[in-house]
């Protein structure tokens, strides 16, 4: 038995990863902003931390924010599993960060350069975007009258409990350094994927495919954010929404 370190454990991803850790005999200790005893905001660090990670084997990595702090939040974890002699960082990252240049890619990438430079044993594995994120996605724009589209743009969204089946086997293997990328089973049209929502949820909106600008735009619509040949993923977006939303979803 080993005892592992989940930052952002109770999250959509770290929650599963923790479940898994714990269910394969591990002691598991998670880390988020709000859970004792190991409640602590990464982007401080501070006491907490230290204790977070004293005795711990493997620290996998989940804790993140669109709204910024990663880079900081790493090299306070990165700093404190050092001086604990932490063996292995496992860091969580997406597909397309070295390619698409967005804000919370390009950070997601300085945490990639932060965890390979750490001078610890590392392994990092990019994924494409969940089902779980399309969704939260689709719900918000199905607020409005109209479903507004980017263009041209396609994904492939990955089932988050087979990321953590994935993650979960590489921290408990030795350090592999940059492994390969986890795409879903499908890639396919954005306004694909909106319109399955809607016939899920048995809503009736326009969908409204709008051509935008700027690098990034051009960046996911040329498919820097797929990984095709890395469709490992087993669990298709229809078959998500079904399990979401009942069984007579996909036929609605």
């Amino acid at each position: 038995m080993t005892t592992i370190l989940v930052t952002g454990g109770t999250g959509t991803l770290g929650r599963h990863v923790s479940e898994r850790l714990r269910g394969a005999g591990h002691e598991v200790r998670v880390l988020s902003r709000k859970t004792r005893p190991y409640a602590v905001d990464l982007r401080e660090g501070g006491k907490v931390l230290e204790e977070a990670v004293t005795g711990v084997d493997t620290v996998v990595h989940c804790a993140t924010s669109p709204r910024g702090g990663d880079e900081h939040a790493a090299r306070n974890l990165i700093a404190a599993a050092r001086r604990a002699g932490v063996g292995h960082l496992v860091d969580i990252s997406i597909v397309g960060v070295d390619r698409v240049p967005y804000g919370y890619y390009r950070s997601k990438l300085a945490v990639e350069r932060l965890i390979e430079d750490s001078g610890t044993g590392w392994t990092v594995l990019r994924a494409t975007q969940f089902h779980d994120l399309v969704l939260t996605v689709l719900q918000g724009l199905a607020r409005l009258p109209v479903v507004p589209l980017p263009a041209r743009v396609k994904d492939q969204p990955v089932d988050v409990t087979e990321v953590a089946d994935r993650l979960t086997g590489l921290a408990l293997g030795a350090p592999a350094g940059r492994v390969d990328d986890m795409g879903g089973p499908e890639v396919r049209t954005f306004d694909s994927l909106a319109r399955a929502y809607l016939r899920a949820t048995g809503r009736r909106r326009a969908v409204v495919k709008v051509p935008l600008r700027g690098a990034a735009y051009r960046a996911f619509r040329d498919g820097g954010h797929l990984a095709p040949d890395h469709a490992v993923g087993r669990t298709t977006f229809d078959e998500f929404l079904t399990r979401r939303f009942g069984a007579g979803a996909a036929h609605r």
